[in-house]
């Protein structure tokens, strides 16, 4: 229950069955670097705004070259960076290796908000960028479109570029439209939209994601790609491309709601307290009440694996200030039944030590 590697959903066999008839046919050499152009339309088609395929989305390797392209491309040593926090740790170690300044605001618990008036205080002239991800991880906030509007009022006041990251955006619950920065007026214009084939389409180790700018991002972002990958894995856009299409992926975010919904029923019973996530496929649960107030996730985590052979992850690298996040573990749900319904078997009747 640590990574967020998809137990469910499964991966598509036409998906597979593409890839290995692209491999077997000798689609095995480079590709155009910005990506299969059958691939890139294919991405443009599920995106809600007008995409030009050609000039506007670059396939990556997986999300996490997208946020280096993009940080690359936009910020010189010493650009500040607003971020909110807790986030996925990765953020900060990409921000850091591009000279970046990450400047936190942080989200409020129980249900992970931020305060407006300290939003707007982390902006000042040295700003560059925005840093988002919708549904986050590890709190699975979806980010709102009043939101979405307070940033884009910001980032137009100072100037600055908007990425988010929305590698979630297929898992969505109770009703929620997630709403995707490209098509927010104010963000719109000034947005970098990183995605990935990862979670939904559950190849993760394929991977596959990809940037969607403005034409002039776009190119900068390129330029930088040619001296990282130089392009992803020619056989697997190539599989995406032709058969992604097949793949259900409504069902598949109804049928995440209900992992969720049974993952926090395990844990809350446990007596771990849990505010429901919004969106994507993770848990973030405060062990205090479960642990007599104790603030220490890595011990419990150790504690947990050695009694039940459940693995979670300790969340304070999620915090800017560990500290913070000392009392809290993340969970990941997107699993089969098969394998939650064994988790709620191994933790059923355990108890920290002096509990």
């Amino acid at each position: 229950m640590a990574l967020g590697t998809p137990g469910f959903p499964e991966t598509a066999v036409d998906i597979i069955g593409a890839a290995n008839d692209a491999i077997r046919t000798g689609k095995n050499q480079y590709v155009f670097p910005p990506g299969d152009l059958q691939l890139r339309e294919h991405i443009a088609g599920t995106l809600p705004v007008p995409t030009d395929p050609e000039t506007e989305l670059t396939v990556t390797v997986g999300g996490t070259e997208a946020l280096f392209l993009a940080l690359h491309a936009l910020i010189d040593p010493g650009d500040e960076v607003v971020l909110l926090d807790p986030g996925y740790e990765q953020f900060r170690s990409t921000i850091a290796f591009a000279g970046g300044v990450p400047r936190h605001v942080p989200l409020h618990a129980p249900d992970w908000r931020f305060d407006p008036d300290e939003l707007a205080s982390a902006f000042n002239s040295r700003t560059r960028v925005v840093l988002l991800n919708s549904p986050g991880n590890p709190t699975g906030r979806v980010l709102t479109r009043q939101e979405l509007n307070w940033i884009a009022e910001l980032a137009e006041q100072w100037d600055a570029t908007v990425i988010c990251d929305e590698v979630y955006s297929s898992f969505v619950f109770d009703g929620r439209d997630h709403i995707s920065i490209a098509e927010v007026p104010g963000l719109a214009e000034r947005s970098v939209l990183v995605g990935s084939l990862s979670k939904s389409y559950a190849i993760s180790g394929w991977r596959l994601g990809f940037l969607r700018a403005s034409a002039t991002r776009t190119t900068a972002m390129r330029r930088v790609q040619e001296l990282t990958t130089n392009g992803a894995p020619g056989p697997l856009q190539l599989a995406v491309g032709l058969a992604a299409g097949t793949a259900d992926l409504r069902t598949a975010s109804e049928e995440m709601s209900r992992r969720r919904d049974f993952a926090l029923e395990i844990f809350t019973g446990m007596g771990m307290k849990i505010s429901p996530p919004e969106g994507g496929c993770f848990l973030l649960a405060d062990i205090g009440p479960l642990t007599g107030g104790r603030a220490d996730g890595r011990a419990f985590t150790l504690e947990l694996l050695d009694a039940t052979g459940v693995v979670v992850v300790p969340a304070a690298p999620s915090f800017a200030d560990p500290v913070r996040g000392a009392s809290y573990v993340r969970i990941a749900f997107n699993r089969q039944f098969e394998l939650l319904h064994e988790v709620e078997r191994r933790v059923r009747g355990f108890r920290p030590s002096g509990q």
